[in-house]
């Protein structure tokens, strides 16, 4: 018996609906409903780089143009609505979703001492009480709060010095959390100082297969269709195998269906999806025709072969490639017009002049970029411009580039 089909505008339709990009872009952004935003997707990824805003301000912007940035500063460090971890990268996630990392304290405790056996300083398993009394009588911590009397050095990722290192440990393997960010500089206290009492590691028992039977429902959810390696991957905890276990039980108790979703080449690939998720795709309503500038870490785009996959879109972020081997631009901004990705824009907030300086616009090979177009994309950057407080846009000569 043939599989069931979403051809390729229904399955874009579908990721769009999950991702909440299909919806005009309205509605709260501050309290409850940013929360329920940031649930609806499952974490925002963190990132320090400024080129106009920061990366989850930018994802969450995209999504409710009244957001901003002081919102999800008091959602996370006031309310305590949310949590920092890490997915596939570090994010804030919904308080909701914690007792669920405890298997990844455990998996990423045991990662971390094996990668850092011989890659990292010495002494760093040495530094662990001494870090946890430092902020037991001295509250909140950051990284350079700690191994004061310990040798200075670059300060690089490969450089930590074994205080800074049992730090990052102990965050991520669930003994301290983080209670904010100042300056982009995490800053830790005691879980059990942040947590309630009966949610801290130790506390709840862990129930590996409780939570990973969460983890694949909620990321099968989050995604409306995907391979058992998609499931694996959105959440950076559950195993390959374990999430290939999980799409053959699912399957059998009747609880996902396999479906054949068309990608952009018109090739088709067999994915696990819900029983309704046919239906739902067909019932999503068009994409709004606005231009949005999306993040390079949207989670739309996280995933960047299955971007190209669906919308026949490649994007690579450039920002460690030298900048004679770049094809773009250091933090190039993905265009979405509608259902398709159209282009990409070099742009960036020069704060001393207050204007977002246009360098280029490149249009995918199929767009053809008309004058509504560039009107379109005027009145996003506006948008944009407005968010990044900034006074005026200024397009550069010759940003209206050929597809490469």
């Amino acid at each position: 018996m043939a599989l069931p089909r979403l051809d390729n505008r229904a399955a874009r339709a579908l990721f769009m609906h999950h991702h909440a990009l299909a919806e005009q872009p309205s509605g709260g952004a501050k309290g409850a409903d940013l929360l329920e935003m940031i649930h609806r997707l499952g974490f925002v990824q963190l990132d320090s780089i400024n080129t106009v805003a920061r990366a989850h301000d930018m994802i969450l912007f995209s999504r409710r143009p009244s957001y901003r940035p002081k919102n999800l500063k008091r959602l996370y460090e006031s309310d305590k609505a949310l949590f920092e971890h890490w997915t596939h990268d570090a994010a804030v996630i919904p308080m909701a979703f914690y007792p669920h990392w405890h298997l990844r304290f455990q998996r990423d405790a045991q990662k971390l001492r094996a990668r850092w056996k011989n890659w990292r300083r010495d002494g760093y398993e040495e530094r662990f009480q001494t870090v946890l009394r430092h902020i037991q009588d001295h509250g909140p911590v950051c990284s350079s709060d700690v191994g004061k009397d310990e040798e200075k050095t670059s300060g690089g990722w490969w450089d930590w010095h074994p205080s800074k290192t049992a730090l990052e440990y102990l965050w991520r393997s669930g003994a301290l959390t983080v209670v904010g960010r100042v300056g982009f500089q995490k800053h830790f206290d005691l879980t059990e100082r942040v947590i309630e009492q009966h949610l801290c590691p130790g506390v709840l028992p862990c129930d590996a297969d409780r939570t990973v039977d969460w983890l694949c429902n909620a990321a099968l959810d989050r995604l409306g269709f995907a391979t058992s390696g998609e499931i694996a991957a959105f959440w950076d905890t559950v195993t390959p195998a374990e999430a290939k276990l999980w799409c053959v039980q699912a399957l059998t108790k009747g609880e996902i269906q396999e479906i054949e979703v068309e990608c952009a080449d018109g090739r088709l690939r067999k994915c696990f999806t819900r029983h309704e998720a046919v239906a739902t795709a067909q019932a999503v309503p068009t994409a709004p025709g606005r231009i949005r500038v999306l993040s390079p870490f949207d989670p739309m785009l996280r995933d960047r072969h299955r971007a190209e996959r669906l919308f026949g879109f490649y994007y690579r972020i450039e920002v460690f490639v030298p900048e004679a081997k770049r094809t773009y631009g250091y933090y190039v901004f993905p265009l979405l017009e509608g259902d398709r990705l159209i282009g990409r824009i070099d742009m960036k907030a020069q704060r001393d002049a207050s204007e977002l300086s246009i360098k280029a616009v490149w249009p995918e090979r199929k767009i053809r970029w008309s004058d509504a177009r560039t009107k379109r994309l005027e009145s996003e950057l506006d948008r944009v411009r407005r968010f990044a407080g900034l006074d005026k846009v200024v397009f550069q000569d010759g940003w209206l580039r050929d597809p490469v």
